[in-house]
């Protein structure tokens, strides 16, 4: 039986590297993005661009644009951007292999089978750890069917074969060895970099994961990158978490939101616990939009990384004091996330309940009943800083303050903060200007009427950020970058960019959606794609950018020249070279200051 949720075609395993690069940027340059989305949204021109209500997440303003010259989409409310490749994995909850072979079927091109060099390496060295991966999530499942103490335990909780088959649920036999069945090179390394193996002191491999239900932990594109194990019977630890490896990390990662991500759109709303067991007892009573955290507090990604998927999320935690700690964490880790239009709110449970034990035992809408009546989190934070102190002294009005200071000052200005600042300062019987200056917030008092505003100054641009948002609208640029003005980008600081100028000449990339894909796989991924998303609305001709890209480079050589001429003449001419060195640099600095500056400050 297939494993449900990860990318296949032809029978034979793949990652998205086993797709040559050169045939995903063929099929870029084909395929039309406005087509692609306006089959499930429509979409309505808007000057050059098409917009529509974004459905990644509720709005009444339509805030998705489709750039049919750059091909990439890009929503100003939720910060959803990608190609029409990133569009079917998002939308349709697609993995990559299928979202590339359903684009190609359409435009009647074939997938070749046949692995890049860069794969062609890694397969040479040794199988991909999704590879390793998924074949162990593959034996686990096949082995749940013969372990019947396995399967009552899943009946005896209410699940069914299909929620079982939807998770990807298996089975680790009580066996010290129980991989050596799926692998063949059971001492070889790949397992080890899994985490699925580990080594005792007198060098003897076993099994990390023994008489345990596996839950296979899934990424964004339906890669197996981990299990969660729970123990079948006694024993500890109760649950078993895979190590962190090279595709597992566990602060950016959340179980079941693969699974989820429809339901979270078509709610509005993302649901927050605690363990593997309470998501998939949910989904299997119909609440299909929740996940859970990989055995560790909430982190501003995960916030981050839900808050793109829903406009509200909530946290449901048990009801007693380890509950209320666990709640606390995810508020303060939640805090620099929020944004006006946002919510995120908190679900204590009755004591001794958590939500798979409720939801079995009151059905669904007693459990939809409870997140109806969750705390907001300005809520939330205002009752426990108040709560803690006694306000009826100066003394405790002033620990409030002391204590509400670093977490107002985690909060982005906006009118949530605002309206936290308001009740605070009144629990406090201080004005809200003398609550905004004990916190050392930027005060948002309003103007006196009459006084005209001041019109925002938009922050200088760096060079870094300038030369990618110049090159990921405008790959060709590439052909400029002569070697000596590649050797100007050494610096660290702008080492995004020379990652980028090398996946551009290694792909061959003509347009931003070509760049996104060559780039998909970068550490510096995320970076890129936002700046291909500040770049869609703005307008700008060939001529003029080219021209800003030669001044930021100019402003570069300008740094390095700059610097080299005041450490020669401070350490005091030496002889003749030194001084024909000092003349030559001179004539260029006079010549680079009357070249034009491409609009941006240069950073020291």
């Amino acid at each position: 039986m297939e494993f449900p949720v990860v990318s296949r075609a032809g029978g034979a395993i793949l990652d998205p590297h086993v797709i040559p690069q050169s045939f995903i940027q063929e099929l870029l340059g084909r395929v039309d993005i406005v087509e692609v989305v306006d089959r499930h949204v429509k979409l309505k021109r808007a000057g050059a661009n098409y917009v529509a209500c974004c459905p990644f997440h509720s709005e009444k303003t339509p805030s998705f644009t489709v750039s049919p010259t750059k091909q990439f989409y890009h929503c100003f409310g939720c910060g959803a951007h990608g190609t029409a490749v990133g569009f079917l994995m998002e939308h349709g909850g697609l993995g990559f292999v299928e979202a590339v072979k359903e684009l190609a079927q359409g435009l009647g091109m074939k997938v070749p089978e046949v692995r890049s060099e860069a794969a062609q390496r890694r397969s040479e060295q040794g199988v991909t750890l999704y590879e390793v991966l998924l074949q162990a999530a593959q034996h686990y499942r096949a082995r749940l069917k013969d372990a019947p103490q396995a399967i009552a335990y899943l009946k005896q909780r209410g699940l069914s074969g299909d929620i079982a088959r939807r998770f990807g649920i298996g089975y680790a036999p009580e066996e010290w060895q129980g991989l050596a069945a799926a692998f063949s090179d059971y001492d070889g390394k790949a397992l080890a970099e899994a985490g699925l193996v580990k080594s005792n002191e007198d060098g003897r491999r076993y099994d990390v994961f023994r008489n345990r239900i596996m839950f296979p932990i899934v990424d964004g594109r339906g890669n197996v990158i981990g299990f969660g194990g729970r123990i079948l019977g006694e024993g500890e630890p109760k649950y078993l978490n895979s190590p962190e490896t090279p595709v597992f990390e566990k602060g950016r990662e959340l179980y079941g939101l693969y699974q989820a991500r429809r339901a979270i759109r078509d709610a509005g709303r993302v649901l927050v616990v605690e363990g593997y067991m309470d998501v998939v007892a949910l989904a299997q009573s119909g609440i299909e939009y929740a996940v859970a955290t990989l055995g560790t507090a909430t982190t501003p990604l995960h916030v981050q990384k839900l808050l793109r998927q829903a406009d509200e999320i909530v946290y449901c935690f048990d009801g007693d004091a380890a509950g209320r700690r666990a709640a606390w964490r995810a508020l303060e880790m939640s805090l620099s996330q929020l944004a006006d239009g946002k919510e995120v709110r908190f679900l204590f449970l009755p004591d001794g309940e958590d939500p798979d034990t409720y939801v079995r035992k009151n059905g669904r809408s007693a459990f939809e009943g409870l997140l109806g009546r969750s705390v907001p989190l300005s809520r939330f934070l205002i009752d426990e800083l108040t709560g803690r102190v006694d306000l009826a002294t100066a003394e405790g009005r002033a620990r409030c303050v002391h204590d509400a200071k670093p977490l107002l000052r985690q909060m982005p200005a906006g009118v949530i903060r605002l309206q936290v600042v308001r009740e605070l300062a009144e629990k406090t019987r201080l004005t809200v200007d003398e609550l905004m200056q004990a916190c050392e917030l930027a005060s948002q008092s309003p103007k006196s009427p009459g006084v005209p505003a001041r019109a925002a100054r938009t922050p200088p641009t760096s060079l870094a950020r300038q030369l990618l948002r110049l090159l990921v609208s405008n790959p060709g640029f590439l052909v400029q970058l002569s070697p000596e003005r590649r050797a100007l980008l050494e610096a660290p600081e702008l080492a995004s960019v020379v990652e980028l100028v090398d996946a551009l000449r290694e792909s061959g990339a003509t347009t931003p959606a070509m760049v996104f894909e060559a780039t998909r796989d970068s550490q510096y991924a995320v970076l890129y794609q936002e700046v291909a998303g500040e770049m869609l609305s703005v307008a700008s001709d060939e001529s003029s950018a080219l021209e800003d890209f030669t001044g930021a480079l100019n402003q570069l050589e300008l740094l390095r020249i700059r610097s080299e001429y005041e450490r020669l003449t401070a350490d005091g001419v030496r002889g003749e070279p030194e001084r024909l060195r000092i003349q030559e640099l001179a004539r260029r600095l006079a010549e680079l200051k009357g070249a034009p500056a491409a609009g941006v400050r240069p950073q020291a």
